[in-house]
């Protein structure tokens, strides 16, 4: 998926996920308010029933007084006041429970129980002296100024519960009325999201299917053009192999034949002559070396798994230096080397390698100064090599500097030093063919490897190949 894309269509689900978040919550507080409304609403009818238990056992339990009062018939008085002031007593302690965490409805409670002490005091009272039509007005007149207190203090209670229900139901109706449109934004932004969504990734799928199939494309002739090219590199090297050594043979030919005229005619061959058989000899000469580098450089890297090997390099450099040991000593070369590991490698190659780093040094000195080569080395990471893998960046690396204090190089040929036939000088200022470093790097490759170099001018070069410690070859 395209970067932008990706972030567009993860900035919409972060901002879906934060919006259903906040339903959920707001779910969650509407369906809160409905619980604590619908208990409030239990809360105040089971509190008016029992409220209303009492006054109605209270009224009861009067007009019963009254009628025996009245006829004298004992009938009224059942069943008995001790009876109906427990179950007053009964609602009362409820009323005390489920209204214990209301303070002023507890002190409401409290006046209650006083008023409802004082009424059952006159009904009794009431009940056990039968009273004359005066007294029995002024009984009724207490009774009904007692009820009266009762109920007032009752209506109070209930009240207080009827103004606390109306709040909750005025916050339920509010969360409600708020909730419809809430519910309706978020359901269709998910319905957006959704069919976006679809949109979006049905799109990227079929540009990925149609990317895969290119690839594939790509890769088979990715595929066919390697094996082209591995049969074109084969074909290459076998023609050099053998235009080189079809060479050979004529070259000997002008050679012998270059020898006998000098050796026989020279004397009396004119002068004119004479110099141009000096220059087709030194001709054919610096064709040979031409020829012998190519195949030098036909043959360099050719490594299997067969020829690798470990390598003391300590070994492997000592035996490099003495088949210089002539070049060195006529540059009066001091050659420092550090201690260098064992690495896996072709020991053939491996040796053509430094030979060809420490004959570079040898002919590219300066002529004011003894020549002087550093060669160290050190272990790094695979991460640290610049080129390595990122499944090679915990394997170990040795880099090895090759310093001298030669004449030096612009460091903007760093590379095209590296190349076959490429060469800084001139060949009357030194010879060559600048085939000795593509040689070198060549080799490098083969083994996984990389090789670089540093320059300035009169005051030399630095050439640096890293090297794995090991070769995998499934890789």
């Amino acid at each position: 998926m395209h970067s932008a894309l990706h972030k567009k269509v993860r900035f919409g689900f972060y901002v879906a996920f934060i919006i259903i978040i906040a339903a959920s919550i707001f779910s969650y507080l509407v369906a809160k308010n409905l619980v604590e409304n619908a208990n409030m609403s239990s809360h105040t009818i089971e509190v008016s029933r029992r409220l209303e238990v009492i006054t109605k056992e209270l009224k009861a339990a009067e007009a019963a007084v009254r009628g025996y009062n009245l006829t004298g018939d004992s009938s009224f008085l059942q069943p008995g006041m001790e009876e109906r002031n427990r179950i007053i007593e009964d609602e009362y302690r409820l009323l005390r429970r489920i209204t214990a965490d209301h303070p002023a409805q507890q002190r409401h409670l409290d006046t209650l129980k006083e008023l409802l002490d004082i009424k059952y005091y006159q009904l009794l009272e009431s009940q056990r002296h039968r009273t004359t039509n005066l007294t029995a007005k002024t009984a009724v007149r207490q009774g009904e100024i007692s009820m009266d207190r009762i109920d007032k203090k009752v209506g109070d209670m209930t009240h207080i519960e009827q103004t606390i229900l109306k709040q909750r139901q005025q916050n339920f109706q509010f969360f409600s009325n708020l909730w419809v449109p809430v519910l309706l934004i978020v359901s269709l932004f998910a319905i957006f999201l959704g069919v976006y969504s679809y949109v979006v990734l049905n799109k990227e799928f079929r540009l990925q299917l149609h990317i895969e199939a290119r690839m594939r494309n790509y890769q088979r002739e990715l595929q066919d053009n390697i094996a082209l090219l591995n049969k074109s590199n084969l074909e290459l090297e076998q023609f050099a192999y053998v235009a080189s050594h079809d060479l050979q043979e004529p070259l000997r030919k002008i050679s012998t034949f270059s020898d006998r005229l000098q050796l026989k005619y020279k004397e009396h061959l004119p002068d004119e002559a004479a110099q141009l058989l000096e220059r087709m000899v030194s001709a054919v000469g610096r064709m040979r070396v031409l020829i012998n580098d190519l195949l030098q450089f036909s043959r360099a890297g050719r490594i299997s798994p067969e020829t690798i090997e470990p390598l003391d390099l300590n070994a492997l450099m000592t035996e490099v230096l003495t088949d210089l040991d002539v070049g060195l000593q006529e540059k009066q070369a001091k050659v420092q080397v550090d201690q260098l590991p064992v690495v896996e490698g072709s020991h053939t190659s491996l040796q053509q390698l430094f030979q060809n780093l420490i004959s570079n040094s040898i002919k590219f000195s300066h002529p004011a100064r003894p020549l002087q080569i550093n060669i160290k080395s050190e272990t790094i990471k695979g991460r640290d090599t610049g080129f390595a893998k990122e499944n090679k960046w915990d394997d170990n690396f040795v880099r090895i500097t090759v310093e001298d204090n030669g004449i030096g190089f612009e460091q903007e040929y760093a590379e095209r030093i590296f190349l076959i036939f490429q060469r800084l000088h001139g060949m009357s200022e030194y010879q060559g063919t600048g085939i000795g470093l593509a040689i070198c790097k060549k080799i490098v490759d083969t083994h996984h490897g990389h090789i670089t170099a540093m320059g300035s001018p009169g005051n030399g070069a630095t050439m640096i190949v890293v090297l794995p410690f090991k070769q995998k070859w499934d890789e």
